[in-house]
């Protein structure tokens, strides 16, 4: 079963779903199993999101339009993707065209994560936790960081 998740960030009416939903359909998502929300990537008490992780059973497929629409970092996206593979639920990104059903695809979320994981540890990462929304820090930052140290 196709189960669709579309989220804009814009809780009022300057950003529709209205795209998300015709690509979604059209790829063959029943209307039915469709989960929207208006809020921000970064949050985590997203009631649609929420609502469209209970919806999917094993054998199923989340879909959605672009990646981050689910989750706006990298390691964000991982655990999502992590714990349906868990469940045996697949994943597929319209727009980048990823389809974790294929064996192409699943090697590529495969150094994604491995990607993920060395960030951590070079420090790119803000918490080791996704649960917490991690925030990006950039080398740079790091350098202007340690120049306003001292004097």
């Amino acid at each position: 079963m196709l189960v669709g998740y579309m989220r804009v960030s814009s809780a009022d009416d300057r950003q529709t779903v209205h795209l998300q939903r015709d690509a979604l359909v059209a790829a063959g998502v029943d209307e039915r199993h469709l989960h929207q929300d208006r809020a921000s990537g970064a949050r985590h008490d997203r009631p649609g999101l929420k609502e469209c992780l209970d919806d999917l059973r094993q054998g199923g497929v989340l879909v959605v339009w672009k990646l981050d629409r689910v989750g706006r970092s990298l390691p964000h996206l991982l655990a999502i993707v992590t714990d349906l593979r868990k469940r045996g639920v697949a994943f597929r990104s319209l727009t980048e065209q990823m389809d974790t059903t294929t064996p192409h695809d699943e090697l590529l979320f495969g150094i994604f994560g491995s990607l993920a994981q060395y960030g951590e540890h070079q420090g790119f990462w803000g918490a080791h936790d996704c649960e917490e929304q991690p925030t990006i820090r950039r080398p740079r930052d790091a350098r202007l960081e340690a120049n306003q140290i001292g004097r």
